[in-house]
């Protein structure tokens, strides 16, 4: 028979109340427009680098219909540099079902708020809860932290029947009570105990309000939790990227494809032409026949994403005359772009670093 459930609510309530993070701006409003935005940016990002971008998406959309009424290339430049791109793809496709499907008002229902693009089952708890009170659970990778370590739950979450039995209990250890003011309450402190106290290794078990219920404390092994035996592998990657610059100091930039609905790397963002190899770019620097005035090749740049490592080895080419057609048939659909024009648009974080260094 399983041991009954520690009655956690209320120390989690009362440790957030005091102990917990309550100075972030997203803190300090109950609008879902403002907490779904910063529960988007906020996903695989850290509060750090969210701050200036929130703001910045505030000031230029300030509320779910301007950011609906937004060409999606706008969109795309004010994210550029966050990175996860489908994030900034899914928030312009979840305004516009909000305005079109929900008259400009977000549901307040968990169940409801899923069904919206980007919208996970753990963000549509976040918002539902913090906004309107809802009894939901969220969990997130800090959240499943937390609780796994206080009911020192050992079974695997690679499988989804496991991580639906967390889903269970989660549910189960919810508040009962005042929910208007304790699920915000429990719903952020779950989060800043996982961002702030119960962390990966080297947890501060001593200042944690949950050490009397932690059964994984007790055992004297938080590190043990949560178990996930299914690794993702990482994996390498090299592009060569062809950077042509006219005598104007315009830069030919092309998007990236958006195929099917599957998003590749940098979808639907602009960059120079990429190559699988220095041969293959060779290869298309001779069939286009420049005039070239100057050529460097810079050294390889390492690009860290989720799960892949990936090298970027730019080759500026300065042109001696002439243009490129707006659609070249060995480089695919591009254009030229002054810095005026790139600075407005949806720039990978490396390829901005890469040809500003190169506007100087």
């Amino acid at each position: 028979m399983n041991p009954p459930l520690p009655p956690i609510a209320t120390d989690v309530v009362r440790w957030q109340a005091s102990h917990g993070r309550n100075h972030l701006p997203w803190q300090q409003t109950r609008d879902p427009y403002r907490v779904w935005l910063s529960e988007i940016m906020l996903q695989q990002t850290q509060v750090s680098t969210v701050l200036g971008y929130y703001e910045r998406f505030l000031q230029r959309f300030p509320d779910v219909a301007s950011l609906a009424a937004a060409p999606q290339d706008d969109v795309m430049a004010l994210w550029s540099g966050l990175g996860y791109y489908t994030r900034a793809r899914n928030l312009h496709a979840c305004a516009q079902a909000v305005v079109q499907l929900h008259g400009g008002a977000f549901p307040r229902s968990a169940a409801v708020l899923a069904t919206l693009p980007g919208i996970g089952r753990s963000t549509a708890a976040a918002i539902a809860s913090f906004c309107f009170g809802e009894r939901v659970a969220i969990l997130d990778a800090n959240v499943k932290r937390v609780l796994t370590r206080v009911l020192a739950y050992g079974e695997d979450l690679s499988s989804s029947r496991n991580e639906k039995a967390l889903w269970t209990l989660a549910e189960d250890l919810l508040p009962t009570q005042e929910l208007a003011s304790s699920m915000p309450r429990y719903t952020q402190g779950l989060m800043d105990l996982g961002a702030t106290v119960c962390l990966p290794r080297n947890p501060s078990c001593l200042v944690c309000p949950l050490q009397p219920h932690c059964r994984a404390a007790q055992q004297g092994a938080p590190q043990a939790y949560p178990v996930k035996t299914r690794k993702t592998r990482r994996s390498t990657q090299s592009w060569w990227l062809l950077v042509l610059r006219d005598p104007q100091g315009q830069l030919w930039l092309q998007r990236r494809p958006v195929q099917g609905g599957e998003t590749g790397i940098w979808a639907g963002l602009f960059s120079p032409p990429v190559f699988a190899s220095a041969p293959a770019l060779e290869a298309g620097l001779d069939t286009l026949a420049l005039r070239v005035a100057r050529r460097e090749d810079w050294p390889a740049q390492l690009h860290v994403l989720t799960h892949r490592d990936l090298f970027l080895h730019p080759v500026v080419v300065e042109l001696a005359d002439g243009r490129l057609p707006l659609d070249s048939a060995e480089l695919g659909a591009g254009q030229w772009q002054s810095a005026a024009d790139w600075l407005q648009q949806g720039l990978p974080a490396p390829v901005r670093k890469l040809v500003e260094a190169i506007a100087g």
